[in-house]
């Protein structure tokens, strides 16, 4: 079977042999190109052959047609520290424009709509394609910088919400003309579910609503992907999400992946703790997937990290749990 084959069998119930393993990771500098940002993405790819690949742009991406600035000083995830905020006081929310990723009006969302036609073309229709997508609070963030936007969500609440509709709008167009690209899904991420940002209550009044709304146009793909970043997470708020795949801190923080089977019908993705990957052994890497694989029964999983696997990572513990096989009392 193909990557494609093996995951489509597996969300219909099957189990697979060897495992679903799938990892993504920055590309620091090379993300600033197109050309540059395939290419790298590519070459991960073919050396690892992971059974999906999650295209991993700065988070930048989708933000700099609006004026955000970045750069690349050295840290260990491969991300970039933003330099400017766009905005500054409540009304700066108001006055965002909505764009469409077109090549004079919207030049970064139209570049990484390059790089996904440069990697469908290269991959074929045999290993499915994933393009990151950041939800409209997670874009506001970095948009205002953290601090600000809940200063602002709370003091200010109606015009950070006409701010979230435009990002929202926006990024729903953006999704909408990824679809043309061929990929296979979208890897949906939610960063302000968890309790040391907001409450429940304010998620499901400025998060929620939004990130629905983009889902909605990604619902033609067979295999999006929700990752929820953080810590406390309320993941019991989207176990009814309209997602084939759910990713999360699984080792380190609630649910355990036994926990969230139960609730969530789709693939599960997680199992390995980053810092195995990094600080460990080739050998610890595949006792920790041969202990989820076993936790998950020897089915509805992608072996994978809960976050993006830190540039630093040993070459030998990648492929590790690139060529992992489960035993058989698993």
């Amino acid at each position: 079977m193909n990557h494609k084959e093996r995951l489509q069998r597996a969300l219909q119930g099957e189990t697979i042999s060897p495992p679903l393993r799938a990892l993504w990771r920055h590309f620091p500098v090379d993300d600033q190109a197109p050309e540059a940002l395939a290419e790298a993405t590519l070459s991960w790819q073919r050396t690892f052959e992971w059974d999906l690949v999650k295209v991993t742009p700065a988070s930048s991406f989708c933000l700099k047609d609006w004026g955000a600035q970045d750069v690349w000083q050295g840290d260990s995830e491969g991300t970039r520290r933003y330099t400017h905020f766009v905005i500054q006081k409540p009304q700066d929310w108001e006055r965002l424009p909505r764009l469409y990723p077109g090549e004079k009006e919207a030049p970064s969302l139209y570049a990484q709509l390059q790089v996904l036609r440069r990697l469908r073309q290269a991959l074929g229709e045999d290993t499915p394609i994933l393009q990151t997508i950041f939800s409209p609070l997670a874009q506001a963030k970095n948009l205002a910088g953290g601090e600000r936007l809940l200063v602002h969500l709370r003091r200010f609440p109606e015009a950070v919400w006409k701010g979230l509709e435009t990002i929202a709008e926006t990024t729903r167009r953006f999704v909408e003309a990824c679809l043309e690209t061929g990929i296979d899904g979208i890897f949906y991420a939610v960063q302000h579910a968890q309790a040391s940002l907001l409450s429940e209550e304010e998620y499901l009044r400025f998060g929620r609503p939004f990130d629905l709304k983009i889902l909605a146009e990604a619902r033609p793909l067979w295999c999006n992907m929700l990752h929820l970043h953080g810590q406390e997470i309320y993941a019991h708020l989207f176990f009814d999400f309209p997602v084939q795949i759910l990713n999360w801190h699984d080792r380190e923080t609630a649910p355990r992946l036994q926990e969230a089977a139960r609730h969530f019908p789709g693939l599960l993705c997680g199992g390995i703790a980053r810092e195995t990957l990094v600080y460990g052994t080739p050998l610890q890497v595949r006792e920790e997937a041969q202990e989820s694989y076993a936790e998950c029964g020897g089915n509805r999983l992608i072996l994978s990290t809960g976050c993006v696997v830190p540039i630093l990572a040993p070459f030998g513990n990648l492929m590790a749990l690139s060529r992992f096989e489960a035993s058989p009392q698993a």
